[in-house]
């Protein structure tokens, strides 16, 4: 691992928990800078830009550039001008979703859009939905951010993108496309925002359904840390393994 120079690194679980920072995150994130890596704090959570989520993460005591941070926003927003350049699109989200749409060329409309983009909002909305229903019923191709059910709030779970995304399948019979963890597109989105290559890149995160499983499909090295959802009992269960095992990313050799 000592040889690896770039990383890709999961934000909740690893390098806070909530609103906590996870002790020893703030010194590996030092190193990282001291040494000069190349790395990217990752995200599923659209909600946010990059400049936002440096903020929240500097108020607490993180000290991370908005450069150093890919949301699954910003990897929606590649994906869809990867399949046109200039389109349309009806979008439930917040402005780190809508931001990132508009920069990638597509005008955000709820006449006859193209597609259809469900992400994270803070309110969700009966009549946004009851739109977003109608159009993919319509024909509007269907894209979701990520497929997280649910997310956390200060006092308990919250539906996230992928509970919506449920309720507008039933509804109208068809699927979303997931970009987000534990697609490895959102992995491969990062490591060319990087512009790196998977073979020389590790992926450190704390869950193996979402994080592990999508670095190994990337190709990627990876690293467990314990600090969040999956315990070290739980790993043998699964048909792929972690290259590395640690307690946190205070553990993780830079």
């Amino acid at each position: 691992m000592a040889e690896i120079r770039n990383y890709v690194i999961d934000m909740d679980g690893v390098l806070v928990r909530g609103s906590t920072i996870i002790p020893g995150a703030q010194g590996f994130i030092g190193r990282l800078l001291e040494r000069q890596a190349k790395f990217r704090v990752l995200t599923n959570n659209p909600l946010f830009t990059p400049g936002d989520l440096s903020h929240r993460l500097r108020v607490i005591g993180l000290d991370i550039s908005p450069h150093h941070i890919f949301t699954s926003a910003m990897a929606t927003a590649r994906f869809l001008q990867s399949q046109s350049e200039r389109s349309t699109a009806y979008v439930v989200g917040e402005s780190g979703l809508t931001s990132e749409i508009h920069r990638a060329g597509y005008v955000i409309t709820d006449h006859n859009p193209d597609y259809v983009v469900l992400g994270e909002t803070h309110a969700y909305n009966f009549e946004a939905i009851t739109k977003a229903i109608r159009l993919v019923a319509g024909g509007a191709r269907f894209i979701a951010t990520n497929p997280d059910p649910s997310g956390p709030a200060e006092g308990g779970i919250v539906p996230a993108c992928g509970a919506m995304a449920a309720l507008i399948e039933r509804a109208t019979g068809r699927a979303p496309f997931f970009v987000g963890k534990p697609n490895p597109l959102m992995m491969r989105s990062a490591l060319n925002h990087l512009g790196v290559h998977s073979e020389n890149t590790v992926m450190i995160g704390d869950r193996m359904d979402t994080d592990i499983i999508a670095g190994v499909e990337a190709g990627m090295d990876t690293i467990l840390v314990l600090t969040g959802v999956t315990r070290r009992e739980d790993v043998a269960a699964f048909p792929y393994q972690p290259g590395q095992i640690v307690e946190s990313v205070a553990d993780v050799d830079v």
